[in-house]
């Protein structure tokens, strides 16, 4: 991994979690402590973090602007929402994960009898006025710049339904097939969403692969689908044909 890829996994974390220690680091990213303290001294001098003893501090920024997120690799995005909305029969209920890529999904069910159950709001802005879809919107903490739902509440909600097929977003895909995520915050989230669906189908462009994430949230073989793209590694997708995946390619 690139120093600036590490680094920028590093600030991710510090957001979610608002504070990380040089131990906890080292073990989430892999490396030694001595590399995590030359991070923090950079990203401190920088100004993208806090240097504190034994670790760092977040400093205020948030989460990446969700139109600036929408921008990147959007005709990938795109490419694979349009597959992904292949898989979907009408009157099943799916859930959509946070994300863009989720959004550009959503943007592929317009007139479709279906149920979508979201935690993303622009899913909800998407979907709101079609009246051929049913439309149930989980409660939660609002995190305002990734226009998502989170928390206690949000959880407790997914534990109260049961759907078809889960859309799931991924910060990154190890390439012994692990499914990553670089906000803490939104894992108990996407672990709960698997837990409410029969099956998992996973959105993942190519950038993905290995992408960033610090968290695990899930093992591959709790997967039924990914839909990528050619370009994604061909080790990865090995791993999660094996696994058992079903791989469909955009």
């Amino acid at each position: 991994m690139l120093p600036k890829q590490r680094q920028d996994q590093i600030v991710r974390a510090l957001r979610a979690d608002g504070a990380g220690g040089v131990k906890v680091l080292a073990a989430q990213l892999g490396v030694s402590e001595a590399t995590i303290r030359r991070d923090l001294e950079a990203l401190h001098e920088q100004g993208r973090l806090t240097r504190v003893y034994g670790g760092a501090l977040a400093v205020d920024g948030g989460d990446e602007p969700f139109a600036e997120v929408s921008a990147v690799r959007a005709d990938e995005k795109n490419r694979i929402a349009r597959k992904a909305a292949e898989l979907i029969e009408d009157g099943e209920s799916v859930l959509l994960d946070i994300g863009t890529t989720a959004h550009q999904l959503a943007q592929q069910l317009h007139g479709r009898s279906l149920t979508v159950v979201t935690s993303n709001l622009a899913v909800l802005e998407e979907l709101q006025n079609d009246e051929q879809i049913e439309l149930i919107v989980l409660g939660g903490l609002l995190r305002r710049s990734y226009r998502s739902l989170v928390g206690y509440l949000t959880e407790e909600s997914l534990r109260q339904i049961h759907v078809d097929t889960l859309f799931l977003g991924t910060s990154g895909v190890r390439p012994d097939g692990r499914v990553m995520d670089s906000t803490m915050i939104e894992v108990p989230v996407k672990r709960a969403m698997i837990q409410a669906a029969d099956r998992v189908v996973l959105l993942a462009d190519a950038s993905k692969f290995p992408g960033h994430g610090v968290a695990k949230v899930c093992d591959p073989g709790e997967l039924t689908t990914v839909v990528t793209e050619p370009g994604a590694d061909e080790a990865t997708r090995a791993q999660l044909a094996e696994a058992g995946v079903q791989v469909v390619l955009a």
